[in-house]
């Protein structure tokens, strides 16, 4: 499983070894050792420790995205920018853009071969 990877990666990332994350988050070595090897499964609890420790998000921990921050889909900055400008739009124009951009794609339509 990718999560077991990811916690190997992200302690060396760090330039930890594993006695020095446990000694930091008072872990037992052995016990974290078997998270890391995914031979246990990680506990809830410190999924959420060492994800605050590193700074990512549970789903960057559980392997469900490869962006830290955790979101599942990344966007371009374009398209980051049009998200903030629809975000400040009345409920009235999101719906008249609903409506232009279902035309943008009908006109983009009959213009492919």
């Amino acid at each position: 499983m990718q999560h077991y990877t990811r916690l190997r990666d992200l302690r060396e990332d760090n330039d930890l070894t594993q006695q020095q994350l446990c000694s930091k988050l008072y872990l037992n070595k052995t016990t974290y050792t078997n998270y890391e090897q995914g031979k246990r499964m990680i506990p809830l609890d410190l999924a959420v420790t060492l994800a605050e420790f590193y700074g990512v998000s549970l789903d960057y921990i559980a392997g469900l995205t490869n962006n830290k921050n955790g979101s599942r889909t990344e966007f371009s900055r374009d398209e980051v920018c049009m998200i903030s400008k629809y975000r400040r739009l009345t409920e009235r124009s999101k719906g008249r853009l609903d409506v232009l951009l279902d035309q943008l794609t009908e006109m983009q339509k009959q213009d492919l071969p």
